[in-house]
Parts: structure tokens; C-alpha cells; sequence
């Protein structure tokens, strides 16, 4: 069996009728079909407007059936992803294989390093007030930049709504 590519890729078109391939216009007029039925048999009963609202949720997930593709899935198959994973999805258990006792002998070996490696290299070990210092001067420098933010923000809505006052 031999198989080829078409190297004239730039020329593909679908079968396009109206500007709707085969599976949006099948999907289209199941769509117009189905919801002009139900107009047409509730009209009589509760009016046009009500109708039309009992129509739309009926009629929607078949429009979508032809147009909407998300990963190269169909509605219907991304719909019932969701589903599945609403209900019938099972929670994952973990069970931890560390207890307190190994996570501090593995922080205690990683400081011995660290220090072996800084005696090492002749560097003096970083003072804890030195980083509460940077830590501090970090926070209030983020104090200002949010209080900033939310000041712009406060002008912005206040020249909108300025804007929109005059206009």
C-alpha cells in the first residue's frame, strides 16, 4: 500500500456549501428544525417570547454540535469529558513516605553542606538580620507598588465615569 501527501496543501478546501461545510450544515438545519417545531407547537399555549426561551436550550447544544471544536473534539465529546470528570472522576489518595523526623535530617544534612561549602570559598555565613533587613525593604516596596495600582485604578474608573458624565 502506498501512501502520499498531497503537496498542494495551500489549495485544500472542504466541501463548502453556503460557507458551511457538510457537518455545520446538517447540524445547522437539525438546529432550525428542531427549535421552529417547538416555537411552532408553543406557540399556541404560552405565547412567542416563552417559546423562543424554552427553544434556546434545545436548540444550542445541537447548533454547537457543528460549529464548536476544542482540541479537535466535537461539543458532544468535550461536554462528556466534563461530565465524566464531574461525577465519575475519583479522587487520587497520597500517601506520604516522609515523616517529620526525615524531611529535618535532610534540611540538617543540607545546611552542613552549605556551610562546608561556604568555609570553603572563605565567605562569612549570611547574618539572619541582614535578610530580615531585604525581607522588610521587599515588603514595603510592595506596600507602595499595590497602593499604587489601586490608586490608578481608583482614577481611571473615576475619569470614566468623569468621561462619561459629560458625554
Amino acid at each position: 500500500m502506498v501512501i502520499e501527501i498531497n503537496k498542494d496543501i495551500d489549495r485544500y478546501k472542504e466541501s463548502v456549501v453556503m460557507g458551511l461545510t457538510a457537518k455545520q450544515l446538517i447540524f445547522s438545519a437539525a438546529s432550525v428544525i428542531a427549535g421552529g417545531s417547538i416555537v411552532l407547537l408553543l406557540y399556541r399555549f404560552i405565547g412567542l417570547t416563552p417559546s423562543v426561551y424554552v427553544a434556546i436550550p434545545v436548540v444550542a447544544p445541537i447548533a454547537l454540535g457543528g460549529f464548536y471544536s476544542f482540541n479537535g473534539m466535537s461539543f458532544y465529546e468535550v461536554m462528556g469529558r466534563k461530565i465524566r470528570m464531574l461525577f465519575a472522576n475519583r479522587p487520587l489518595t497520597y500517601v506520604s513516605t516522609e515523616g517529620e523526623a526525615v524531611i529535618k535530617e535532610c534540611q540538617a544534612e543540607e545546611a552542613a553542606k552549605n556551610m562546608a561549602q561556604r568555609k570553603k570559598k572563605g565567605k562569612k555565613v549570611p547574618e539572619t538580620k541582614k535578610n530580615q533587613e531585604e525581607f522588610e525593604m521587599m515588603k514595603k516596596k510592595t506596600k507602595k507598588m499595590v497602593i499604587g495600582i489601586l490608586a490608578a485604578l481608583v482614577a481611571a474608573i473615576i475619569g470614566a465615569v468623569v468621561y462619561k458624565a459629560k458625554h
